[in-house]
């Protein structure tokens, strides 16, 4: 075999966390689209709309962060980086549902 390896088998690990990230991020935008459907008929403040939007931006702003340290970490450890992202997702998932509800103390719960 000629040249050097420099991505092992187990990093598609790393590519399937990210993926999977993308797609809690989609879920995410559809439940602000769904929280501003709902304060449009409902003809609520847009406050109550508004924790739903700031936890998905909030998502949004670490996600660069957090695909450069998945991209480099996982080519040296690859099965540590995948679980720890899968980890990061998971507490993302529970931060936004807190975040939601408009109530600081929720947020803490897990995320």
């Amino acid at each position: 075999m000629s040249g050097v390896e420099l991505l092992g088998k187990e990093y598609g690990y790393v590519v399937l966390v990210l993926v999977l990230y993308c797609f809690l991020n989609f879920w995410m935008a559809s439940q602000v689209a769904k929280a501003r459907k709902n304060c449009v008929i409902n003809n609520e403040i847009e406050n109550n709309c508004l924790w739903v939007q700031r936890g998905h931006q909030n998502s949004l702003e670490f996600m660069p962060m957090f695909f450069m340290l998945m991209i480099l970490g996982g080519i040296r450890h690859p099965l540590i980086c995948a679980s720890l992202g899968a980890s990061y997702i998971v507490t993302r998932f529970f931060y936004f549902k807190g975040y939601s509800t408009g109530d600081p103390q929720q947020r803490l719960s897990i995320g």
